[in-house]
């Protein structure tokens, strides 16, 4: 199938597709005679495992390794666990860094008071560096 049809069965665009071509994620395509590329059921399926594994958040790079993995018949569980492991450990670090933020902004949104004066402890901390924990 060309890459509209590719396109249009994973989920990914055309525009995706070259790219991840281009950094090797997938495979250099078939072209026909005519330099149109063409894709086959396997490619499909990498495809979708790109833009699942992209939803779940992995880099370009950890979705290599799992294209790798995937394809190697004689792969160990424990190494696509570790990876997703890994990943997890990631998003849990990410996470916290995320809460501890929105934690100090809502705390100085509550203690700014919102009037026509311009005092303003959320300025004041992104200006002088202060930090309220």
């Amino acid at each position: 199938m060309n890459i509209s049809q590719a396109s249009k069965m994973t989920g990914v665009s055309a525009k995706m597709i070259r790219h991840y071509e281009s950094i090797g994620l997938i495979r250099k395509s078939v072209r026909t005679v005519s330099g149109y590329r063409t894709y086959n059921d396997t490619d499909l399926q990498v495809l979708r495992m790109i833009k699942r594994a992209r939803g779940l958040g992995f880099s370009l790079d950890q979705i290599r390794d799992l294209v790798s993995l995937w394809q190697d018949p004689a792969r160990a569980s424990a190494d696509v666990k570790a990876l997703a492991q890994s990943h997890v450990d990631d998003l849990n670090r990410h996470i916290a860094e995320l809460t501890e933020m929105r934690d100090i902004l809502a705390r100085l949104a509550q203690t700014c008071s919102g009037d026509n004066k311009p005092d303003c402890p959320i300025i004041d901390t992104l200006v002088l560096g202060q930090q309220m924990a």
